[in-house]
């Protein structure tokens, strides 16, 4: 098998295991979601950075739900 081939299957692995990680971070994904539809509301602004906090707390989340998988764990 090619080498893409093997990058293909690597990265359908990772999407397979996306929503698994998703419900491991069901609050910060909450939270994240919240914040962006606060800030486009009608009268709201959406900025950089103005929902950074929620976004950091997403993608620590995420980073540790992977490095969780990969270890074997659920």
């Amino acid at each position: 098998m090619s080498a893409n081939g093997a990058v293909w299957r690597r990265v359908r692995s990772r999407f397979r295991a996306f929503p698994e990680r998703l419900a491991a971070c069901e609050a910060e994904a909450g939270a994240y979601g919240r914040c962006v539809q606060a800030s486009t509301a009608p009268g709201g602004r959406l900025s950089k950075d103005l929902c950074a906090r929620e976004f950091e707390a997403l993608r620590s989340c995420f980073v540790a739900a992977a490095k969780k998988s990969l270890k074997g764990g659920s």
